[in-house]
């Protein structure tokens, strides 16, 4: 299957603000994060590899190599920073913003499809070859899908080592890993300790009260991000937006917190997100870049779906994002260049679950209520107002098979429209307008939501050409200020 996008120049900013070498290893001298995930470095003299922000002694120029991931440098025989945690790094914004292949398939593995499928199943979500997605990955990203899901897997066995009490053998199992062995051997080389090594050295570094925290608190994680974040802006959409049932916003403004269900692959969560603006800054950076995150903890019925969990919740939250691109395109405008001022780093949310984001979107906030009320799964046990999940598509496609949104859950049952990471967003567009009763506007919106387009302008509306590819972004800035954005309805995005 050939795609048109593959002969497209590369991104706007890799044109306009070719990062070389030397301005990354300035990026490392000055300790600046905001290349923190964007690229990663490694010493030849330690055997070690850090993000661009990492506090340690910088590394003479002449032994410092430079890699676009963790995977690569980790396939070139470096181990992660335990100072800096590499591996912890917001992840890239560039694969949000790709639509080619090599941007469906990093998104793909993020969401754990090689663990669950393989290589094979990779590429057929793609529609090309094995061979054709590891050699357009190695080239590009400098790793292959295995080893792209290996780092992964590495990531969500050290989460669990230190957040949870589970066996190491289960957590084995739970990343993804095929044995016991592959496990160990793959902890000792990416973090040159044991599972159990690691396990202690964490629990050294813990308060004691959290050291005996019960399991039933969830996995403690946090959700980092680059630069300033709004989240008193995201809370209020969500506070909006909230579906009984399966949402709740609650607590005073600025200490809010976000929880809902999510069915994953293999089974169902209950996660939590606290608002917390305060704490989003840990240490300042040259130019007051700072390094933030939101604290979160998720109820998992099978740890193997932390990889699931966790980048549903990064895309919800639009936490792989690059505000200083943003806002530098954004704030050259005019019109936006005070809402920008007035909030840096505001994001585009994305969406948790992308089918029901669709349905939600088409049928409103009333409706979706009336859908979780009849079809929605109910959890084993109530999490305070939480009781279900969103029904599936196929049980919706069965129980009410006539009008508009009955089409849509039929397309998302049968594969006709696809949503999840890897689509491709110009085929779901198509997809969605085909639908019988389709609105464009609404079409246009769950393009931006569930797919996380962040370059979406209004259908029929000429908007400036300057505020590409952030056109998301700019009208996300209008609709905060509480300027109307033409042809939009609230309930769409309720």
């Amino acid at each position: 299957m050939s795609d048109s996008r593959q002969s497209r120049p590369a991104p706007w900013w890799r044109l306009e603000g070719v990062i070389d070498e030397d301005t990354r290893y300035e990026a490392v001298r000055s300790r600046d994060a905001r290349f923190d995930g964007e690229f990663f470095f490694a010493v030849e003299t330690t055997g070690i590899y850090c993000r661009p922000s990492c506090p340690a002694m910088t590394p003479k120029r002449q032994n410092v190599r430079f890699y676009p991931t963790a995977a690569a440098a980790q396939s070139a025989g470096f181990r992660a920073c335990r100072r800096c945690r590499p591996d912890a790094a917001p992840g890239s914004a560039e694969w949000n913003v790709r639509a080619d292949v090599v941007g469906r398939a990093m998104r793909l593995i993020k969401d754990g499809v090689v663990d669950r499928e393989g290589v094979g199943g990779l590429a057929l979500r793609l529609g090309y070859s094995v061979r054709q997605v590891q050699r357009q990955l190695t080239a590009e990203v400098g790793a292959g899908p295995v080893a792209l899901a290996r780092a992964q897997r590495a990531h969500t066995a050290r989460v669990l080592l230190q957040t949870t009490t589970l066996p190491v053998t289960e957590i084995a199992f739970a990343a993804g890993f095929a044995s016991v062995r592959q496990f160990n051997d793959t902890i000792k080389a990416v973090y040159a300790a044991t599972p159990s090594e690691l396990r202690a050295g964490a629990r050294r570094g813990e308060p004691a009260a959290r050291r005996a925290a019960a399991p039933s608190a969830g996995i403690p994680l946090r959700l980092a991000h680059r630069g300033p974040y709004q989240s008193t802006a995201v809370f209020d959409q969500f506070a909006r937006e909230a579906i009984g049932g399966i949402e709740e916003v609650e607590g005073p403004r600025g200490r809010r917190t976000y929880r809902r269900t999510l069915r994953l692959p293999y089974g169902t969560a209950v996660v939590a997100v606290d608002e917390r603006p305060g704490r989003a800054a840990s240490r300042p950076h040259t130019h007051d870049h700072v390094v933030g995150w939101l604290d979160a903890r998720l109820h998992l019925t099978d740890p193997r779906d932390l990889p699931s969990a966790v980048q549903r919740l990064r895309r919800l939250f639009d936490l792989d994002a690059d505000p200083y691109a943003v806002d530098e395109r954004l704030a050259a405008d005019p019109r936006l260049a005070p809402l920008v001022a007035s909030r840096p780093g505001l994001r585009s949310p994305g969406a948790a679950d992308p089918d029901e984001f669709a349905v939600r979107a088409l049928v409103g906030r009333a409706g979706a209520e009336r859908l979780v009320r009849r079809y929605g799964k109910a959890l084993d046990s109530p999490y305070g107002t939480l009781t279900h999940v969103f029904p599936e598509p196929a049980a919706l496609a069965e129980a009410e098979p006539h009008g508009t949104h009955a089409a849509l859950a039929t397309a998302l049952a049968d594969g006709t429209l696809r949503l999840d990471a890897g689509a491709d967003r110009d085929d779901a567009q198509d997809a969605l307008l085909a639908l019988p009763g389709m609105d464009p506007h609404i079409a246009a919106v769950i393009r931006t939501r569930a797919l996380g387009d962040p370059d979406v302008a209004p259908p029929g509306q000429d908007v400036p050409d300057a505020w590409r590819p952030w056109r998301s972004y700019a009208l996300q800035h209008l609709r905060t200020a509480g300027e109307p954005i033409p042809g939009e309805q609230e309930d769409h995005r309720s």
